[in-house]
């Protein structure tokens, strides 16, 4: 294996920007309501982090 070769890996939800709603989109309803966990699979630590991307988002009229 090179050292010049990268690998892609997928951001967590902790990482995502709140500039991306498209990314944002699996954690959201059709409505604009935020998933619970139960239904995203996430961390509660996980899941805090995405609420207040998600609102950071709402605020910023990124999403709905």
């Amino acid at each position: 294996m090179s050292t010049t070769e990268t690998t892609q890996q997928s951001l967590t939800p902790e990482q995502i920007p709140f500039t991306t709603p498209q990314v944002m989109s699996r954690y959201v309803t059709d409505t604009g309501k935020i998933l619970p966990r139960k239904y995203t699979g996430l961390s509660a630590k996980q899941q805090r982090a995405v609420t207040k991307t998600l609102k950071q988002s709402r605020n910023m009229l990124l999403a709905q």
